[in-house]
C-alpha cells in the first residue's frame, strides 16, 4: 500500500507544473466565445465572428463548439452524454457575487487566519465560517494551497444541512433495464454553525460531532423501508483514518446493525440492489433445542445491503485529509451552479435527454472556478484519484472526476445546485434573514470506464433552514431505525 501510495504522489507531482490563480473576473464580465466556421457563397470556410455572451441567451445543440472551451475535457469529449438534440441551456449570469449568509460572513472575518493545516493536511484550530478565505490563498507560495481549497469545499456554507426526498435513477452500460430507487435523506449540521455563536458554534449535546445524516428508501419494494444512520466526528478531522458509526436498518431480517463497510470517504448509502425476497425458510443449525438456531437464507444478502454504494451522494462531502492533493490551476467555466429547472419530486417527467443524464436544458452560469485533484491516501477502492471544480465564490463543487490508478477516467460528475434566494417562498432564517444557501438539487455521473450508463439523483425539494429539536434529536440517534416496522 505505501509504494502504491508513493507511486501515486510522484504520479501527481510529474503530471504537470502548479498554476497560480487570479481572482475572478469582476461581476458581470462575459466572455467571448468564437462560433464554428461556415460557408460563405460555397467558396470555403468564413472564420466566424466572436460573439459575447449574456445573460438569458439561449444556446441549442448546434450551437456547442462556442462553449468549448468554457467546459472541462472531459466533458467536451463526452457531449453526447451531456448534451442532446433538442436542448435548450439559457446562459446564467456572468461572475456573479451571491451574497453570503450573514453569519457565515461574519464568522469568517471573526476567525481570519485562525484555523490551519499541519504536515498531514489535518484541519485544526478551525471554529465557523471559510476555514482559508480564497484572497489569502496563493497557489505560488503555498504547496498547501490546495488542500486548503478541499477544506473550504467541505465547510462551504450549507445551512443547518438539508432535508427532503430523493430520486436515484441507476442506467445500466449495455444490458439490463433503467432501475429507480425513491425516498428521503438529510443532512443535519452539529458542529462548526456559524449562525449558533451563543452555543460555541455547535448543536447542544453533539459537540463532539461534525454531522449526521441517513435516509430511508419508498421504492420499490425490494429496498422499501432499507434505512441508515450516519455520524462524523470531530475526530476525523484530525485523523483521516477515523471511521463514522453508521447504522443500518434491514428490514428483511428486521433488525439495526452496524453497516459492513467500516470507513467511507462522504456520504453513506446501503447497497439498495442488493436485496432479494422469497428466499424461503431458515437453515437449522446446532440441534435446535433452544428454539433460536436457523440462520435466515436472507442474512448473506442482507449484510451485502450495509456495505456502502457509492453511487447516489457522491460530491455532497468528502474528507479532505485522506487525500494529497496538488492545484490545476483556475479558468472560467459553465456550470448549472443555480439552475432554474426543477425534477423529482416537483417535475418527475423531466427530460434528461437520450441518455438520461443530461442537465443541459437548464441554467447554466458563468463562473470562475478552482481545479484541485487528491490522491487516496488509502487502498481498497477503485477511485485512485479524484479531481473537483470548486467555485471561486462560493466554495461549490461544480463538477467532480475520479480516476483509477492506472489513470483512467472512471465516471464524469456534473453537480446541479439551487441558490435558495432566487427560489420563490424560500423561508428566512429565523430572525428574518435570508438563508442564502446553495441546495444540492442534482447530480448526474457517466461511467466513463463502463463505456455507457451511470447514475443521476434528483432531489428538488430540498430545504436547509433549521430542523426543530425534536427532528435533530432522530436525526442525530439510531434509536429510533426500524420503529415501527
Amino acid at each position: 500500500m505505501l509504494r502504491l501510495f508513493s507511486t501515486l504522489c510522484l504520479v501527481l507531482v510529474l503530471a504537470g507544473p502548479w498554476k497560480a490563480a487570479a481572482g475572478p473576473p469582476a461581476q458581470g464580465e462575459c466572455p467571448s466565445v468564437v462560433g464554428a466556421p461556415s460557408l460563405e457563397d460555397g467558396k470555403g470556410l468564413v472564420d466566424a465572428p466572436p460573439v459575447l455572451l449574456k445573460e438569458g441567451m439561449l444556446v441549442e445543440a448546434d450551437q456547442l463548439l462556442m462553449l468549448r472551451r468554457l467546459l472541462p475535457s472531459v466533458i467536451w469529449q463526452h457531449r453526447e452524454v451531456f448534451f442532446y438534440e433538442g436542448m435548450r441551456m439559457e446562459i446564467g449570469a456572468c461572475h456573479h457575487r451571491y451574497p453570503a449568509f450573514g453569519p457565515y460572513r461574519t464568522a469568517t472575518e471573526k476567525f481570519r487566519a485562525q484555523a490551519r493545516l499541519d504536515d498531514e493536511n489535518n484541519l485544526e484550530n478551525y471554529t465557523a465560517g471559510i476555514p482559508f478565505p480564497p484572497d489569502e490563498v496563493d497557489p505560488e507560495r503555498d504547496d498547501q494551497a490546495a488542500s486548503k481549497w478541499a477544506w473550504n469545499l467541505e465547510q462551504r456554507h450549507r445551512g443547518a444541512g438539508f432535508r427532503g426526498n430523493f430520486r436515484i435513477t441507476e442506467i445500466p452500460s449495455r444490458i439490463g433495464g433503467i432501475l429507480t430507487y425513491e425516498g428521503e435523506f438529510f443532512l443535519v449540521r452539529t458542529g462548526h454553525r456559524a449562525d449558533l455563536d451563543e452555543q460555541e458554534y455547535s448543536v447542544d449535546g453533539a459537540s463532539d460531532m461534525v454531522w449526521a445524516t441517513g435516509g430511508e428508501f419508498n421504492r420499490p419494494f425490494d429496498a422499501r423501508h432499507l434505512a441508515w444512520r450516519q455520524f462524523r466526528t470531530r475526530e476525523s478531522q484530525e485523523d483521516y483514518d477515523e471511521p463514522d458509526n453508521i447504522f443500518v436498518y434491514l428490514p428483511e431480517m428486521r433488525k439495526q446493525r452496524r453497516a459492513a463497510t467500516t470507513w467511507v470517504d462522504g456520504l453513506y448509502v446501503p447497497s439498495y440492489t442488493a436485496g432479494a425476497q422469497g428466499a424461503g425458510g431458515g437453515m437449522l443449525f446446532g440441534d435446535g433445542s433452544s428454539g433460536s438456531g436457523t440462520i435466515a437464507p436472507t442474512a448473506g444478502l442482507n449484510i451485502a445491503m450495509s456495505e456502502h454504494k457509492d453511487h447516489g451522494f457522491t460530491g455532497i462531502s468528502l474528507r479532505p485529509n485522506a487525500y494529497v492533493w496538488r492545484y490545476l490551476g483556475a479558468q472560467t467555466v459553465l456550470a448549472p451552479l443555480n439552475g432554474s429547472r426543477t425534477g423529482y419530486p416537483k417535475d418527475p417527467k423531466r427530460n434528461f435527454g437520450f441518455s438520461g443524464l443530461s442537465v443541459a436544458s437548464d441554467r447554466w452560469d458563468v463562473r470562475w472556478a478552482v481545479i484541485i485533484e487528491g490522491a487516496l491516501r488509502i487502498s481498497g477502492s477503485d477511485v485512485r484519484t479524484v479531481e473537483i471544480w470548486i467555485d471561486y465564490q462560493t466554495q461549490q463543487p461544480l463538477y467532480w472526476i475520479t480516476r483509477t490508478d492506472r489513470r483512467r477516467l472512471l465516471d464524469i460528475g456534473v453537480l446541479v445546485h439551487r441558490f435558495s434566494g432566487d427560489v420563490a417562498r424560500y423561508p428566512e432564517w429565523p430572525g428574518g434573514i435570508p438563508a442564502n444557501v446553495f441546495e444540492p438539487v442534482g447530480a448526474s455521473f457517466y461511467s466513463a470506464i463502463s463505456g455507457g450508463g451511470g447514475w443521476r439523483r434528483e432531489s428538488y425539494d430540498l430545504l436547509s433552514t433549521p430542523f426543530r429539536a425534536s427532528e435533530r434529536r432522530v436525526m442525530t440517534s439510531a434509536d429510533n431505525l426500524g420503529k415501527g416496522r
